[in-house]
């Protein structure tokens, strides 16, 4: 009998396009031979599957399950492609465990400390792994322009600290920048990350580990047309990205292992993707640790699995049957 698989999309912040794009090019992905496909949207208490293009029904939240002509349908894996709360930041994944449904990627833990970049950075810049100096405030601090740039320099980066796809991002270059761009990445959460600006070759790094093995794909190189690697940058097109990466064989490897690294350290499970800059004589900086990375067709990790001579639907069909969390 097929598995009923569960792909859960959507979400409450500006990345929930993204998210419904993810979801269709998961759908794609999963072998349909093999499993009966879902798509779930979660937008804030509004859960529904999609069990045609003009039919949803609501989801039963005791469950997570729906019913149809009378016949209950409960699902057998859940395949979070949420970018964004509540399913990247832990909160779905504590749902998911209440009900003892398997999902795709790490637990309440890691999720939690992944999505907020500052305090994930700060954790891992303990096990000697290399990161920008930053600093986070929060709604209600004080700022002080002049001595944010006395501590971190010209240009920087202000983002929001909890969120992705590069919304709320600005790259600051004067001091009359930094206010309106500190009030940008407030408009899209309560917490913002002000890095230094660091120059490189901007890279990142797909991996997944199951009870069986371990994945490391190939690095692709990002080399975008904008300031930086922004939303036009990522999903208009407005970039070259190339795997596998310009690097040489031996920073390649190293990219690779402190890739497989920080999945330990972090407790990942599933697919996630680390974004880097290398900078001058081969440092190797950490960017940010993406758990649930996006999943379009075009998107960074069908690509590098292509790449490495990897069929999606293998990588699909590993995740489901041999997740840790399962």
């Amino acid at each position: 009998m097929k598995k009923n698989i569960a792909i859960v999309a959507g979400g409450d912040s500006s990345e929930c396009v993204v998210s419904l794009k993810s979801a269709e090019g998961l759908f794609s992905f999963i072998p349909s031979e093999k499993y009966n496909k879902y798509i779930v949207t979660i937008i804030g208490k509004e859960w529904q599957v999609q069990i045609s293009e003009n039919e949803k029904l609501p989801i039963d939240k005791n469950d997570f399950s729906f019913t149809q002509n009378g016949e209950k349908t409960l699902f057998d894996f859940a395949y979070i492609t949420i970018h964004g709360t509540p399913g990247e930041n832990g909160i779905l994944q504590g749902y998911f465990d209440l009900i003892g449904l398997p999902y795709s990627c790490c637990g309440v833990l890691a999720a939690a400390m992944t999505f907020n970049k500052y305090t994930c950075n700060q954790y891992l810049k303990g096990f000697g792994i290399n990161i920008a100096n930053s600093l986070r405030l929060r709604k209600g601090d004080k700022i002080d322009a002049k001595q944010i740039i006395d501590t971190l320099g010209l240009p920087v980066f202000v983002k929001p600290n909890v969120g992705g796809s590069s919304f709320g991002t600005t790259k600051v270059k004067t001091e009359q920048e930094l206010i309106p761009a500190i009030g940008v990445a407030f408009d899209e959460g309560c917490e913002v990350i002000i890095e230094s600006f660091m120059k490189g070759t901007e890279i990142t790094c797909g991996i997944y580990k199951t009870r069986e093995r371990t994945t490391v794909f190939p690095i692709t190189e990002v080399v975008s047309q904008n300031e930086f690697f922004d939303y036009d940058a990522k999903y208009n097109g407005q970039v070259s990205e190339i795997t596998p990466a310009r690097l040489s064989d031996e920073v390649t490897k190293r990219v690779q292992a402190l890739t497989s690294q920080i999945y330990d350290i972090v407790g990942a499970q599933g697919i996630i993707r680390v974004d880097y800059i290398i900078t001058e004589g081969d440092k190797i900086n950490l960017l940010e640790v993406n758990t649930t990375p996006g999943m379009t067709p075009t998107s960074f990790i069908p690509q590098q699995v292509r790449a490495a001579g990897l069929n999606i639907a293998d990588v699909m069909s590993d995740i489901i049957e041999n997740n840790g969390k399962n």
